[in-house]
């Protein structure tokens, strides 16, 4: 399984989006530190979740972050989020 999969994988387990788009930008990094051939290393998320509600912008970023704990600590380098509760204007 792919590691844009798996990402996909356990945010919808973990958070149940409304919408969730995961986006591998790894093709922007070569070159980079942490880029690695064959890529699957930077990801940019988009998500919409119940689950943000009345959260903190930090707060959301932890939720995802413990989510993807495996992932982080291997073979992710890079993970750009962005959390909103249904019905906040979504940025990026």
């Amino acid at each position: 399984m792919s590691v844009k999969s798996r990402i996909e994988e356990k945010l919808r387990s973990a958070l149940g989006p409304e919408s969730l788009r995961v986006e591998d930008e790894s093709h922007l990094h070569v070159g980079h530190a942490g880029h690695r051939p064959g890529g699957e290393t930077h990801f940019r998320v988009y998500v919409v979740s119940q689950a943000f509600a009345g959260k903190s912008r930090v707060e959301r970023h932890r939720i995802v972050n413990e989510a993807l704990a495996e992932e982080l600590a291997g073979p992710i380098h890079a993970l750009a989020v962005h959390p909103a509760a249904p019905g906040e204007p979504q940025r990026g």
